[in-house]
């Protein structure tokens, strides 16, 4: 996917268990992005069979990141490259540094206008790479750069592997709009539950369903002699979305519908990435 534009640029630092699991904390940010450039190195393995090629296997080994950015500030240079600071606030880098790895997140927005956020898992920095030059007739800007070796983390996901990027763009079918707004608040944990798609909730004000509500039953009646009742649909997760119409026009949950005499029919439909539940309830209002 061709990208156009480059920016939020965070880091998270990592904190390791006695077995080298990585705890990821608060994103930060980290100075404001000019370019970054990733290259990928795999492992290969070819078996050859019958005097041509049976298996080919590709994984990844790991990769680089350059970064560059406007500026390295204190707490950054000594978070990525273990620099020190001084009792006077001056970068102080030495020779005995050890750098420790953070997770680094991003996104680059796409020639169709949408966004694609990344997080790499597991990054560890060098010494920043300065370029100096003295003032001529032109002007021209000499920014910092800095060079990261990407690996997988060490921490399993839930599918017993370790992941070493996250990426999504966003409007991309079955992303969920949490998932975006949330990418920068918390490094990304891949989840591989079942998206659940139920209402944990369904009342039509004071009118009884039959049966009875539960988020397996799909199909429910009613009767009321009210010219309205409030409709009240509470998802089961916090990530799905809750549509309902009556008689095929749209109303919120918490909003009243206005009954015809006869048959009405009420579909409130769940959606929670690519997952989605309909439920319908045939309202018969009396004369």
């Amino acid at each position: 996917m061709a990208t156009i534009g480059l920016d939020s640029l965070y880091y998270s630092k990592i904190t390791e268990s006695a077995s080298g699991d990585e705890t990821y904390g608060t994103p930060v940010k980290l100075a404001k992005a000019i370019e970054a450039e990733v290259s990928i190195e795999l492992n290969e393995a070819i078996l050859y069979a019958d005097d041509g090629t049976d298996t080919v296997i590709k994984e990844f080994k790991s990769g680089t990141i350059t970064l560059g950015i406007n500026e390295i500030g204190p707490q950054a240079a000594r978070d990525l490259t273990g620099a020190a600071v001084d009792a006077n606030g001056v970068i102080v880098s030495a020779g005995e540094d050890e750098p420790t790895p953070v997770a680094i997140g991003f996104r680059a927005k796409t020639a169709k206008g949408k966004y694609r956020y990344f997080w790499l898992y597991r990054v560890l920095f060098g010494i920043p790479g300065t370029s100096l030059k003295t003032k001529g007739d032109s002007i021209e800007f000499q920014t910092p750069s800095i060079e990261g070796t990407i690996s997988r983390r060490n921490k399993l996901d839930a599918q017993n592997k370790h992941p070493w990027k996250a990426e999504v763009t966003d409007g991309e079918e079955g992303v969920s709009p949490n998932v975006i707004s949330n990418w920068f608040q918390s490094v990304y944990e891949p989840d591989y539950t079942t998206a659940d798609a139920t209402l944990a909730s369904l009342t039509l004000g004071a009118v009884s369903l039959s049966p009875s509500f539960s988020p397996d039953i799909t199909g429910y009646t009613a009767a009321t002699e009210n010219a309205t009742n409030t409709i009240t649909a509470v998802a089961t997760s916090n990530n799905a979305a809750v549509a309902i119409t009556v008689n095929g026009n749209s109303i919120a949950s918490g909003q009243s519908a206005t009954w015809a005499t006869g048959i009405n029919t009420v579909v409130i439909t769940v959606t929670n990435g690519n997952a989605a539940k309909t439920y319908t309830v045939t309202v018969t209002k009396g004369e």
